[in-house]
Order: C-alpha cells, then structure tokens, then sequence
C-alpha cells in the first residue's frame, strides 16, 4: 500500500517539481546535552527588549491582519540605516526575500537575457532557486584562497548575486569591490545577501543611495538572536523594492506576522545589547580561531559567526564524526573542495572550550 501511494505521489508532480533537488538545512536533532555548532544559530538571547514584547503582547491584536509594509519596524530600521522607509522591504526571513528577487529580478532562460553570475562556493540554495524559477547559471572560479575575485562577475550578464561575507568560508569582499561590480552594468541587478555582515564584514548598505540595480539583504537569525522568529529585509532603490511588493502580493500580501514586527522592532531598538552581544561573539571566534590553528588545523579568516576549517591528517569527515560521537554537531559539506572542512557555528565560550578539547584529544591520540 505505502508502495502505491508513492507511485501516486510522484504521478502527480509537475516537470518542475520532478527536476529540483532541494536545499538541504543543517540538522535539528532533539538530543540531550548537545552542543549544536552547525546552523549558525546564534548563541546568546535575543535584546532584552523582545521578551517584554512577548510578555506584554496583547493576543487580541491577532484577529487582524498585520501592517503589510511593518511601518513601525521600518521607521525604527530606516533610522539606524539611514535610508528612506520607501528602500525597505521586509518578508518572512531572508531565504523569502531571495526566492522572490530570483523570480522577479533574473531572467528565465527563454529570455535569452544572460545567465546568472554566482561564486563557484557560495550558499546553496542560490542554484535550487535557479532550477526552480529556470534561470540559467554561471558559477565563478573562487582563487586557491577561497576569495572572490570581482573581475569576471563585471563581465555581461543576467544578474549576479553574492553573499558577503562568503558562506560557507566566511570570507567577505569589500564594499569598494562590491561597488565595481555593481557599477559595470547598471541595466542587470546584484544581488549581495549580507546575512552574516554584522559579524566583521563590510556592508554595501550605502551604494543603494548611489545605485539603482543593486539589493542588499539582510536577515534578523544571526547577529540578532532572531532565527525562530523568521524576519529578514531588503534595501534597494524603490523600483527594485516596487518590484518585490509584485512579488509579494501575487503570493501572499502578509508575509510578517504582527509579532514578529513588534519583536523586530524591539531588537532594533536595544543597540548597546546588540553591539555587546557581537563583541562577545567576534572575541570567541577570534580566540576559537587561533586555538584551533594551534592544534595544526587551517582556519580560513572569517568575518561571520563560524569558522571553516581543516586539518591535514584528517577529512572533514573524520572531524565531523568525531565529534558527534562526542555530542557536538558542527556542519560537513560533502562535496568536492569543501569536504576536507567542517564548518564549526561560534557558540558560547565554554562550548568552544569543550570543542577544543574534544579535538585535541583526538588529534593526541592518533
């Protein structure tokens, strides 16, 4: 019987739907005294702010649809970005607001307008969208050092789009390089997905007052404690985020819940906590970092809340497994160039000190 259901299942799929390979989230295990280091969660508590709100939140409110433009979470953004509230644009996390700039911003391949220029390493739910919006791709060489280099994406094309800093190496390319790629060609959009920018990175925020064809996207689960709320926002020039409203409302008009606005809102507001919170952070990876380099492993530089890094005596996947015997879960790519690497999310010092330990346990006794 289970057999024919699925025969039903799949009869039913579409050629779109037959043809996608979906992107894979890093594992959410329900484990006791787990010490979870692999989906860049972030591991200090969101702005004290956000649990007043949610003390306090009155749940009658709910029986009404919420602002569709978060206007009081806009007001409180545009200030601290200094923008107008007509570049912001918010959706249901980030990966929400590149699923429709894909479909509204990047040519099909029917068009016959370019491909789409992405780094040969980068987020991997960039060529999921691709394959499921038609969109022809182009992906970019990185150097022996995993960096960018921003030459061949000013050559014509469709589109381009870059997270900076780079996931999953965390290595950024600076604003000014940013600025030559987006200056190239003003008539295609770049796309830069700044998810982890807070964490040392240079943001392209202030070319969108420069330029009109360029996106940046920026996300509230990383530096500001927020992943389980799920709220992320563009900034671009009006056009682009006119495109996005299109977008938008030809989908679902209400893609950020009332509470999530008002949390949003109380984030933005508590800057001396989110600035603490980063330094404490940027200290531990920076110390996590130099531990690990002492124990031999290669630690790429990083400006994000992670580490990339390998050790010549073992795989990435000798590592990965190591350490889940241990009951510490830190992220293995298997696939070639990364799997040599375990990307390992900064969490709280003592949990960095326990991974440290672990591994220099191991590497002594091999």
């Amino acid at each position: 019987m289970s057999q024919q259901k699925e025969q039903v299942h799949f009869r039913l799929w579409n050629q779109r739907n037959r043809r996608l390979t979906p992107y894979v989230p890093g594992e959410q295990p329900r484990v006791k005294n787990l010490i979870k280091l692999n989906t860049n969660e972030n591991p200090y508590s969101p702005a004290p702010g956000v649990e007043a709100v949610l003390r306090t939140y009155d749940p009658d409110s709910l029986r009404r649809y919420p602002d569709r433009e978060s206007t009081e979470l806009a007001i409180a953004l545009a200030k601290r970005l200094n923008v107008s509230t007509s570049q912001l644009f918010f959706g249901n996390g980030s990966d929400e607001l590149l699923a429709m700039a894909f479909q509204g911003f990047f040519p099909e391949r029917t068009e016959n307008k370019g491909v789409l220029l992405m780094p040969e390493i980068t987020y991997t739910f960039y060529p999921v969208y691709a394959r499921l919006f038609d969109i022809e791709i182009k992906q970019i060489p990185m150097r022996d050092d995993f960096t960018i280099d921003p030459a061949p994406f000013c050559e014509p094309s469709g589109g381009v789009v870059i997270a900076n800093p780079n996931a999953p190496t965390g290595i950024s390319l600076s604003a000014e390089d940013i600025e030559v790629i987006v200056s190239a060609d003003p008539n295609r959009l770049v796309l830069i997905d700044e998810a982890y920018v807070d964490f040392g990175g240079d943001s392209a925020i202030y070319l969108v007052n420069k330029y009109d064809n360029v996106m940046v996207l920026h996300t509230f689960s990383k530096s500001r404690s927020l992943a389980g709320m799920r709220l992320g926002y563009a900034v671009a020039a009006e056009p682009l985020i006119e495109g996005l409203r299109r977008i938008r409302d030809s989908i679902n008009s209400f893609t950020v819940d009332s509470l999530t606005q008002a949390v949003g809102k109380a984030s933005i507001e508590d800057e001396s906590y989110f600035q603490k919170s980063l330094a404490d952070l940027i200290e531990t990876r920076d110390r996590t970092s130099q531990q690990l380099k002492d124990l031999g492993f290669t630690v790429l530089p990083s400006e994000t809340n992670f580490v990339f890094a390998k050790h010549e005596d073992f795989t990435g996947e000798d590592i990965y497994l190591h350490l889940r015997k241990h009951n510490i879960l830190v992220r293995f790519f298997n696939t070639p160039k990364l799997n040599e690497f375990v990307r390992i999310t900064i969490g709280l010092p003592e949990d960095m000190q326990t991974l440290v330990d672990c591994l220099s346990d191991y590497i002594d006794r091999k």
